[in-house]
């Protein structure tokens, strides 16, 4: 075996950092994806445009705002200061954060789709049995949206596995602290340590098949983030 201890302490981090994030998006981006899937607002498109930006918007780019918001002269960097919490930048706690808005859109956008594919019908029926909307949510829509839940926490928990860019500007190069996988095969690379290297590398492409193989293979999903 050609990894050490360093190596699976990143190993270890990213697991951690992904699962949190995952279990984080799912609450945040449940309620989101409701609100999208169901609203006839104007906002819609705008807050719909905002949760896919990291589909297109450059990694670092991401985080360096994120990581501009999050100094000691931002505007959430002076809250978390003012609230005795420190700064964020630099710590798993930072990196949770960036995590939660650069995999969002692979959570929301799922999410949103099961809800939309839903349709009238069942709510009407629902309401019709006198079921109150938390009942109806509950007890009609999560279990009709449960193939969304299943992608959404696949791709969530997937992308922020990959991660690189937004961690690296954020979080840095501490070990045990911010140094993911994808920042170790890096540091790999720079050290001309290729066997190492390909170790890593090597499970991430091995993981990323299998995600995908399960994706298409369930027939629960069309390519992309249907």
């Amino acid at each position: 075996m050609m990894l050490d201890s360093v190596d699976f302490a990143a190993i270890w981090l990213t697991f951690k950092l992904a699962s949190l994030t995952t279990a984080l998006l799912l609450l945040i981006g449940t309620p989101l994806a409701w609100w999208l899937a169901r609203t006839r607002s104007p906002l819609k498109g705008p807050l719909g445009a905002v949760v896919a930006l990291p589909l297109v918007l450059p990694p670092t780019v991401l985080g360096f705002y994120l990581l501009t918001a999050m100094g000691p002269h931002g505007p959430v960097g002076e809250l978390t200061q003012s609230l005795g919490l420190g700064l964020l930048p630099f710590t798993f706690a930072g990196l949770v954060v960036g995590s939660v808005f650069y995999s969002m859109p692979f959570v929301v956008q799922p999410l949103q789709n099961a809800f939309e594919a839903i349709g009238e019908r069942p709510l009407e029926v629902a309401a019709t049995l006198r079921a109150s909307p938390w009942d109806t949510f509950f007890s009609v829509v999560l279990p009709l949206a449960r193939p969304g839940f299943v992608t959404a926490s696949i791709l969530g928990f997937a992308h922020t596995v990959g991660e690189f860019g937004v961690v690296l500007m954020i979080g840095g190069n501490i070990p045990g602290v911010t140094r993911t996988v994808s920042v170790q095969i890096f540091d790999h690379v720079e050290a001309m340590e290729y066997p190492q290297a390909h170790w890593l590398a090597g499970g991430m492409l091995v993981f990323s098949f299998c995600v995908l193989l399960a994706l298409y293979s369930s027939r629960r999903v069309k390519p992309g983030l249907n």
